[in-house]
């Protein structure tokens, strides 16, 4: 007998191995933009996808000993892949796991954390991996600025017992940074990218990108950096920007970008058609190198709706939002990958991730057909953060990451989402019930105790 301790209990841990699953009877989505695939069992071995057929071609027979879950009526789509989120700023672990958790239960199998205190995201991201809390798998950035963004008070949020730009998840960089020791730092987080966010010259975008590309971790960038525009932030080689709103600077006809805090202001009514000419061509080129937009199209909508008696702070927020919308929807005409990011705080009065909030957007804003809203929020999701071999899509070899909706998603994206049944992560089930009746105890009790 082994004297070691046991250690934390690991209730939502992946399936283990030689647990065969048979998802039988769906409706299925495979992420892929394809057509769905009515009358068709998903097999499942441990944590994997092994087959996808046709019933009529699957014999429950010849699976011995395996479980059959009948989805008849019922449609499949890949795990959905929130890909624009901040768990750890400030660091709150009580609200990143009720989040997280939400998320799961709302059909998020997968996120990308966008630069945080990186000493907690590293400790939810195992914590989801082994299967001590409920949550999404994670995948996060480790960031880059120029020093004249660490006025910021988030970056003395997330460094706290640290300096704000001397540590390895958060770092100032300059002309006389030593990239590969930066950049090598950065990968020591076990981060996979460098978000590269502020206040950086194009020449010094593209040495970091350069230096993260050769030691093997993504790029991940705001949309304009500040001096850098867009097109130079796309031709320094970043595999995904974010906030379809930042795009607009790529014209910069209303001044220099100096700062990320001095930006210009935007003219709504030049890009509100969605048909400028210098953003198609930005789109031209984005097409043709293959960067992904992380649009974060709705982001500016939640944020009008908190602006409060600040009608100011509204019409800015809603001039964005028309923009947001008008730009995500001509890149999506120009061919241009948009995955789907959230960017929202974690307000957990809300029953549902907010990631749904940004597919009805798309779809309903964008033009974007559900099945490609489908398609972004899962094969563009993984390949945003370099997994598409391990998962957006419902395919043999794959991981196990499944969403189960009792409506059809092709007919009315808004409902069916609300339409959750049991999300897989992992071949492990986490039946939507098993939330909502927790939910439930919970608000009793609260509500009990303040009535006491």
């Amino acid at each position: 007998m082994s004297d070691e301790p046991a250690g934390a209990p690991t209730p939502f841990a992946a399936a283990q191995a030689g647990a065969v699953v048979l998802y039988r009877g769906a409706t299925v989505i495979d992420g892929t933009g394809a057509p769905a695939r009515p009358g068709t069992t998903v097999v499942v071995d441990g944590e994997r996808i092994v087959r996808v057929a046709a019933d009529a071609e699957v014999d429950p027979a010849g699976y011995d000993g395996a479980e059959l879950v009948d989805l008849a009526g019922a449609f499949v789509i890949p795990g959905l892949i929130d890909s624009h989120q901040h768990l750890a700023t400030p660091p709150n672990r009580p609200v990143a796991e009720a989040v997280l958790r939400r998320d799961l239960f709302g059909g998020v199998t997968t996120a990308r954390d966008m630069a945080d205190d990186l000493r907690q995201v590293g400790d939810l991201a195992r914590a989801s991996r082994v299967g001590e809390i409920a949550a999404p798998d994670l995948y996060y950035a480790a960031l880059m600025a120029g020093p004249s963004f660490f006025d910021d008070p988030r970056t003395w949020q997330v460094s706290q017992g640290a300096v704000p730009g001397r540590n390895p998840w958060m770092q100032a960089v300059d002309e006389g940074t030593d990239l590969p020791l930066a950049v090598a730092m950065a990968r020591g987080t076990s981060a996979v990218a460098v978000k590269i966010y502020a206040d950086l010259p194009a020449g010094l975008v593209a040495a970091i990108t350069a230096e993260a590309h050769r030691q093997g971790l993504l790029v991940w960038a705001h949309a304009a950096v500040f001096p850098a525009r867009p097109g130079e932030v796309v031709a320094a080689g970043a595999d995904s920007v974010s906030h379809a709103s930042l795009l607009v600077h790529e014209t910069a006809g209303s001044g220099p970008l100096v700062r990320y805090k001095t930006k210009p202001p935007v003219d709504e009514e030049r890009f509100a058609g969605g048909d400028d000419p210098q953003i198609e061509a930005l789109f031209a080129t984005m097409r043709e190198r293959g960067t992904i937009l992380d649009a974060t199209a709705s982001m500016w909508r939640r944020i009008a709706a908190g602006s409060g008696d600040d009608e100011d702070a509204r019409s800015r927020a809603l001039a964005n939002d028309t923009v947001s919308a008008a730009l995500t929807a001509q890149a999506h005409r120009a061919g241009v990958e948009i995955c789907t990011g959230t960017d929202s705080d974690p307000d957990l009065t809300q029953a549902w991730p907010p990631l749904h909030d940004e597919l009805v957007f798309l779809h309903e804003r964008c033009a974007m057909t559900p099945l490609q809203v489908i398609r972004s929020a899962t094969l563009v999701g993984a390949r945003s953060m370099g997994a598409e071999d391990e998962r957006g899509t419902v395919a043999e070899g794959r991981l196990a990451d499944l969403v189960v909706l009792d409506a059809d998603p092709t007919a009315d994206l808004a409902a069916a989402l609300r339409s959750i049944r049991t999300v897989v992560k992992r071949g492990h089930p986490h039946h939507r019930s098993a939330f909502e009746g927790r939910n439930r105890a919970g608000a009793r009790a609260a509500k009990a105790g303040e009535s006491a």
